[in-house]
């Protein structure tokens, strides 16, 4: 029997949508107003879902603290109250879409866990633009 547990999250960031070999109007055209040379910020909310059978010795599948310490030094330590394009090495050559962003946090979450569990991220942009990534 396979049972998902999901902890929600929440960090607020910078970025900017661009491409840097791309002229200003080009940006614009594919962007819009998401590639504004001055940033814009989000307060996103992150769901992490991990799927497993259930110890028989806890009844958990993964401990729900365990899962949440590892949101915070591995997701929002990372990206809370940063600028994604300029403070987060990740983006350094990467744009940070909601998409892009997904699949880094899924990288570094999956290593830290039960190789047996499956992984599901889903990031929520604005209450209304969400993307989820499983690998």
């Amino acid at each position: 029997m396979q049972v998902t547990v999901s902890r929600k999250a929440h960090f607020n960031a910078a970025h900017r949508l661009f491409k840097k070999e791309w002229t200003d109007k080009q940006n614009e055209a594919i962007f819009g107003k998401c590639a504004n040379p001055h940033y814009h910020g989000h307060n996103y909310e992150l769901i992490v879902h991990v799927t497993g059978k259930i110890d028989p010795e806890t009844g958990y599948v993964m401990d729900m603290k365990v899962l949440k310490d590892l949101i915070k030094a591995e997701v929002e330590e990372l990206l809370d109250h940063k600028n994604l394009n300029e403070q987060v090495a990740e983006f350094f050559d990467l744009i940070p879409t909601a998409e892009n962003i997904a699949v880094v946090i899924y990288n570094k979450l999956k290593p830290h866990l039960n190789k047996a569990h499956t992984l599901s991220v889903t990031l929520y942009e604005t209450p209304r633009n969400f993307v989820t990534f499983s690998g």
